[in-house]
């Protein structure tokens, strides 16, 4: 029996937890470096590093085997993701005052 998830499903349920992840994770990040007086382009680097590092397992299981297609729907979800709320967190971070 070899019951999996449909591709898509693997990629929504990546793209999901991803913008959830780094949503919360930058504008909390934003919240702390505003109270500490950090500049806020340390974030932007925290978040895109941590972003890569959120991907690499993929990355490294699909550069093992190029022929998963699991591997390849769940990156292209983190990635997607991750993309989406590292672009539109700080337009809610500026909008509760933290940039």
């Amino acid at each position: 029996m070899d019951a999996s998830l449909p591709e898509y499903l693997v990629r929504e349920q990546a793209a999901v937890g991803a913008l959830v992840a780094f949503g919360f994770l930058r504008v909390l990040a934003a919240a702390i470096a505003f109270a500490r007086g950090w500049r806020i382009a340390l974030v932007e680097y925290a978040g895109i590093g941590a972003a890569a590092l959120w991907c690499a397992p993929q990355l490294a299981m699909l550069i093992q085997d190029a022929a998963s297609a699991a591997a390849l729907a769940e990156l292209e979800g983190k990635v997607v993701g991750s993309a989406i709320a590292l672009f539109f967190s700080p337009i809610l971070s500026h909008l509760l005052g933290y940039e």
